[in-house]
Protein backbone atom coordinates (compact mmCIF):
# COMPACT_ATOMS: atom_id res chain seq x y z
CA UNK A 1 0.00 0.00 0.00
CA UNK A 2 1.27 3.47 -0.87
CA UNK A 3 2.28 5.64 2.04
CA UNK A 4 -0.17 8.51 2.66
CA UNK A 5 0.92 12.05 1.90
CA UNK A 6 2.34 13.66 5.01
CA UNK A 7 3.28 17.23 5.75
CA UNK A 8 5.44 17.72 8.83
CA UNK A 9 4.10 14.56 10.47
CA UNK A 10 0.43 15.25 9.64
CA UNK A 11 -1.51 12.53 7.82
CA UNK A 12 -4.70 13.35 5.95
CA UNK A 13 -7.75 11.73 7.56
CA UNK A 14 -9.03 10.58 4.16
CA UNK A 15 -5.83 8.62 3.61
CA UNK A 16 -6.12 6.95 7.00
CA UNK A 17 -9.80 6.11 6.45
CA UNK A 18 -9.16 4.76 2.94
CA UNK A 19 -6.29 2.67 4.26
CA UNK A 20 -8.63 1.08 6.80
CA UNK A 21 -11.69 0.71 4.57
CA UNK A 22 -10.08 -0.41 1.28
CA UNK A 23 -8.93 -3.86 2.47
CA UNK A 24 -12.42 -4.60 3.84
CA UNK A 25 -14.15 -3.41 0.67
CA UNK A 26 -11.72 -5.36 -1.49
CA UNK A 27 -12.28 -8.56 0.46
CA UNK A 28 -16.06 -8.32 0.76
CA UNK A 29 -17.08 -6.48 -2.40
CA UNK A 30 -14.07 -6.43 -4.71
CA UNK A 31 -14.17 -2.62 -4.97
CA UNK A 32 -12.26 0.25 -3.39
CA UNK A 33 -13.03 3.71 -2.07
CA UNK A 34 -11.49 5.33 -5.15
CA UNK A 35 -14.11 3.63 -7.37
CA UNK A 36 -16.88 4.74 -5.01
CA UNK A 37 -15.55 8.31 -4.87
CA UNK A 38 -15.21 8.48 -8.66
CA UNK A 39 -18.58 6.88 -9.40
CA UNK A 40 -20.30 10.18 -10.27
CA UNK A 41 -17.73 10.82 -13.00
CA UNK A 42 -17.79 7.22 -14.24
CA UNK A 43 -21.59 6.90 -14.33
CA UNK A 44 -22.06 10.34 -15.80
CA UNK A 45 -24.52 13.05 -14.90
CA UNK A 46 -27.52 10.99 -15.97
CA UNK A 47 -26.89 8.12 -13.50
CA UNK A 48 -24.69 9.64 -10.78
CA UNK A 49 -27.48 10.33 -8.31
CA UNK A 50 -29.50 7.18 -8.90
CA UNK A 51 -26.86 4.43 -8.98
CA UNK A 52 -23.82 3.14 -7.11
CA UNK A 53 -21.43 0.21 -7.52
CA UNK A 54 -22.01 -2.54 -4.99
CA UNK A 55 -19.69 -5.40 -5.79
CA UNK A 56 -17.28 -6.84 -8.31
CA UNK A 57 -17.25 -10.62 -8.55
CA UNK A 58 -14.05 -11.93 -10.01
CA UNK A 59 -14.25 -15.44 -11.49
CA UNK A 60 -12.27 -18.12 -9.73
CA UNK A 61 -9.09 -18.99 -11.51
CA UNK A 62 -7.69 -22.49 -11.08
CA UNK A 63 -4.93 -21.85 -13.54
CA UNK A 64 -3.95 -19.47 -16.33
CA UNK A 65 -6.73 -18.53 -18.75
CA UNK A 66 -6.54 -19.07 -22.49
CA UNK A 67 -4.41 -15.93 -22.88
CA UNK A 68 -1.95 -17.21 -20.30
CA UNK A 69 -2.45 -14.21 -18.02
CA UNK A 70 -4.35 -15.90 -15.22
CA UNK A 71 -6.91 -13.05 -15.03
CA UNK A 72 -10.49 -12.92 -16.21
CA UNK A 73 -12.67 -9.79 -16.11
CA UNK A 74 -15.34 -9.61 -13.42
CA UNK A 75 -19.03 -8.93 -13.03
CA UNK A 76 -19.92 -5.50 -11.63
CA UNK A 77 -23.15 -5.29 -9.62
CA UNK A 78 -24.72 -1.84 -9.67
CA UNK A 79 -27.62 -0.74 -7.50
CA UNK A 80 -29.98 1.60 -9.34
CA UNK A 81 -33.26 3.25 -8.44
CA UNK A 82 -36.56 2.18 -9.98
CA UNK A 83 -37.19 2.80 -13.65
CA UNK A 84 -33.74 4.35 -14.12
CA UNK A 85 -32.37 0.78 -14.07
CA UNK A 86 -33.92 0.20 -17.50
CA UNK A 87 -32.12 3.23 -18.94
CA UNK A 88 -28.89 2.12 -17.29
CA UNK A 89 -29.25 -1.31 -18.93
CA UNK A 90 -29.33 0.40 -22.32
CA UNK A 91 -26.05 2.15 -21.49
CA UNK A 92 -24.34 -1.06 -20.30
CA UNK A 93 -21.66 -1.21 -23.02
CA UNK A 94 -20.67 2.42 -22.48
CA UNK A 95 -20.60 1.96 -18.71
CA UNK A 96 -18.39 -1.13 -19.00
CA UNK A 97 -16.04 0.91 -21.17
CA UNK A 98 -15.95 3.76 -18.63
CA UNK A 99 -15.29 1.42 -15.70
CA UNK A 100 -12.50 -0.32 -17.62
CA UNK A 101 -11.02 3.06 -18.54
CA UNK A 102 -11.09 3.99 -14.86
CA UNK A 103 -9.19 0.83 -13.90
CA UNK A 104 -6.85 1.11 -16.88
CA UNK A 105 -7.40 -2.47 -18.03
CA UNK A 106 -10.29 -4.80 -18.93
CA UNK A 107 -11.47 -5.36 -15.35
CA UNK A 108 -15.19 -5.75 -16.10
CA UNK A 109 -16.90 -7.78 -18.81
CA UNK A 110 -20.48 -7.76 -17.52
CA UNK A 111 -22.81 -5.63 -15.45
CA UNK A 112 -25.65 -6.83 -13.26
CA UNK A 113 -28.18 -4.19 -12.24
CA UNK A 114 -30.28 -4.54 -9.09
CA UNK A 115 -33.11 -2.17 -8.23
CA UNK A 116 -32.62 -0.50 -4.86
CA UNK A 117 -33.25 2.85 -3.28
CA UNK A 118 -30.09 4.96 -3.52
CA UNK A 119 -31.34 8.08 -1.79
CA UNK A 120 -28.36 10.05 -0.53
CA UNK A 121 -29.51 12.62 2.02
CA UNK A 122 -28.09 16.11 1.76
CA UNK A 123 -25.39 16.47 4.38
CA UNK A 124 -24.88 20.19 4.22
CA UNK A 125 -26.56 21.78 7.21
CA UNK A 126 -27.62 25.32 6.53
CA UNK A 127 -26.41 28.05 8.83
CA UNK A 128 -28.68 30.87 9.88
CA UNK A 129 -27.67 34.42 8.91
CA UNK A 130 -25.64 36.27 11.53
CA UNK A 131 -27.10 39.30 13.25
CA UNK A 132 -25.20 42.62 13.42
CA UNK A 133 -23.73 41.87 16.85
CA UNK A 134 -22.40 38.46 15.76
CA UNK A 135 -20.93 39.96 12.58
CA UNK A 136 -19.22 42.66 14.60
CA UNK A 137 -17.80 40.11 17.05
CA UNK A 138 -16.48 37.96 14.19
CA UNK A 139 -14.93 40.99 12.48
CA UNK A 140 -13.17 41.86 15.74
CA UNK A 141 -11.72 38.35 15.98
CA UNK A 142 -10.37 38.60 12.43
CA UNK A 143 -9.09 42.20 12.61
CA UNK A 144 -5.44 41.15 13.06
CA UNK A 145 -5.42 38.74 10.09
CA UNK A 146 -3.39 40.47 7.36
CA UNK A 147 -3.82 38.10 4.42
CA UNK A 148 -7.15 38.92 2.70
CA UNK A 149 -7.66 35.38 1.36
CA UNK A 150 -7.05 33.86 4.77
CA UNK A 151 -9.33 36.42 6.42
CA UNK A 152 -12.08 35.65 3.88
CA UNK A 153 -11.73 31.89 4.49
CA UNK A 154 -11.79 32.36 8.26
CA UNK A 155 -14.83 34.61 7.94
CA UNK A 156 -16.70 31.91 5.98
CA UNK A 157 -15.70 29.33 8.60
CA UNK A 158 -16.69 31.60 11.50
CA UNK A 159 -20.03 32.42 9.85
CA UNK A 160 -20.77 28.73 9.46
CA UNK A 161 -19.78 27.86 13.03
CA UNK A 162 -21.60 30.76 14.67
CA UNK A 163 -24.62 30.34 12.38
CA UNK A 164 -25.15 26.74 13.52
CA UNK A 165 -25.40 27.72 17.19
CA UNK A 166 -28.77 28.72 18.56
CA UNK A 167 -29.11 32.49 18.71
CA UNK A 168 -28.11 33.78 22.16
CA UNK A 169 -30.75 35.76 24.06
CA UNK A 170 -29.52 38.89 25.81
Amino acid sequence: MAKPFTRKGVVQIAEVANGLIDPILAKRAGINTLLLASWDEIAGEQFAGCSRPERIRWPRQDGPDETGGGFAPGLLTIACEGARALFLMHQEAELISRVNSFFGFRAISQIRIVQKAIHVPARKPTARPLDAREKSRLAGMLADVEDPRLREALERLGTGVIGRRPKSKQ
